[in-house]
């Protein structure tokens, strides 16, 4: 059994009420909850942390005890140097995640300081994102990235 943080960034925690045309309708406590069941039920435990301030995101990337990390940085994608070097510090694998396709809105958002560090990226299938991102998580924890997936 493994140790997943899902760790969301800023205006996140308005999913539901935000732009919903972009968004979707479903909350962050929801799909929370359908990312506790399903990392359950793949053996894993999933532990979760919203903050808009990036120094909480750092503190929490420093703290964390996880095995791994699926992370959707939100705007922080775009900017954040700081959360990259709390990344390759903690040395811990994770997936990039997002809800949107973030290569399919403006060009500022074509950008992530993370990607090359990540061990993949997920965007654009609204909040199942999530769930491709925790059965990617679940197959590299338990097969590596060198075989087929089954």
């Amino acid at each position: 059994m493994a140790n997943i943080l899902l760790l969301n960034g800023p205006n996140l925690n308005l999913l539901g009420s935000r732009e919903t045309k972009t968004y979707g309708h479903q909350t962050l406590e929801s799909i929370v909850n359908a990312c506790k069941k399903s990392a359950s039920e793949l053996g894993h435990e999933l532990n979760h942390f919203q903050s808009n301030a990036e120094h909480e995101l750092i503190d929490t990337l420093q703290q964390c005890k996880a095995d791994f990390i699926v992370f959707n940085p939100a705007a922080l994608t775009h900017t954040s140097i700081a959360l990259r070097d709390a990344l390759l510090a903690r040395n811990i694998p994770f997936i990039e995640c997002h809800i949107t396709n973030i290569y399919a809105r403006e060009a500022f958002r074509h950008e992530s300081t993370l990607r090359d560090i990540a061990v993949g990226t997920i965007c654009g299938f609204g909040a199942c994102s999530y769930h491709l991102a925790l059965q990617a998580a679940h197959h590299y924890l338990t097969q590596g990235l060198d075989t087929l997936w089954t």
